[in-house]
């Protein structure tokens, strides 16, 4: 076979995602297409590249190396023709993004100033996922981050094409007080008594996929905060013992609060790239992903209870 981009590019989702059946939520195909395609890939170069495991697959050491040569590729691949857009020679270099709810943006705008320095950066805050995809179909906004979950994806017009940044696993934020706070994970059943608070409707899935893992775990919550606020009035309110609350995996705990995984890992959100594929974000997408990609590696670098998450459940029995 004769590797092309898109080759590359599904070797770096499956190994952003962890596992063949995210990397396929991620990139709008059956599981079975992706471990197909991967299966080639791994003939094409006579080596494995990942190994399997019950909880996923992680790269081999030469896939590791075949990884950082493909994200090189990709990134030169994105700059070949690009620079006149971006470079400040033409009227029009500025780019409207808009993020969710998500500590990716402030480092995703760091390193495009610091990569694209003569671009005009214009940011806004949108909640609603469905939202941003409205005010990109519109051209209002350029580029976003958004969210949505495993089996309900993001619906938008062939206008629009996104790319999955990350498949995060959702974590429990609880006071550290709380009779569970000892637990290496804890079952969502266990909670059944507890006060939540929720984030309002994200026109992605949100709260409903909640509500069915609740169900699925045979309860329904006694009682609902609906919380949309700062993230760091959220967790005084929790280490005051209101309430607990899942929250995203990389959150840096203040103190009176402790994170926790939950077992079987029940609930995943997915963080993904939407843009106009007409216009200036479709000519640098390539490095807006790659800046979100980075972003989020810096978080996981400071979240310690995420990285032993990762050591637990990738490590092979």
């Amino acid at each position: 076979m004769e590797l092309e981009l898109r080759h590359l590019r599904t070797l770096c989702c499956i190994a952003e995602a962890g596992s063949l059946g995210r990397a396929a939520v991620m990139l709008g195909r059956s599981q079975p297409a992706v471990s197909t395609q991967l299966g080639r890939l791994e003939r094409h170069f006579s080596r494995q590249l990942f190994q399997r495991t019950a909880a996923g697959v992680r790269p081999t050491p030469f896939g590791a190396q075949v990884l950082a040569q493909a994200r090189e590729v990709l990134s030169a691949a994105e700059r070949i023709g690009g620079s006149t857009a971006v470079d400040g020679t033409e009227p029009d270099c500025a780019l409207r993004l808009a993020a969710t709810n998500t500590p990716i943006l402030p480092g995703l705008v760091r390193r495009l100033r610091d990569v694209l320095p003569a671009l005009t950066l214009t940011v806004s805050s949108v909640y609603a996922s469905s939202d941003i995809v409205e005010l990109l179909e519109r051209d209002e906004i350029d580029v976003a981050i958004g969210v949505d979950y495993p089996g309900r994806e993001l619906a938008h017009s062939d206008a629009l094409e996104h790319r999955g940044i990350i498949v995060e696993p959702v974590f429990l934020a609880l006071p550290t007080g709380h009779r569970l706070r000892h637990r290496t994970d804890i079952a969502l059943a266990e909670l059944a008594g507890e006060a939540w608070f929720l984030t309002p409707d994200d026109g992605a899935g949100w709260p409903g996929v909640f509500h069915a893992a609740c169900q699925t775990a045979g309860f329904a919550p006694a009682a609902v905060h609906e919380f949309l606020g700062d993230q760091a009035q959220l967790q005084r309110m929790i280490a005051e013992g209101i309430g607990v609350s899942v929250v995203q995996a990389t959150i840096q705990p203040i103190p009176g609060v402790v994170v926790k995984p939950l077992t079987g890992t029940p609930l995943w959100a997915r963080y993904l790239l939407v843009w106009r594929r007409e216009g200036r974000a479709g000519d640098i997408a390539e490095t807006l992903y790659l800046s979100a990609v980075d972003a989020y590696r810096e978080l996981i670098a400071r979240a310690p209870h995420f990285q032993t998450w990762m050591s637990r459940t990738y490590t092979s029995p």
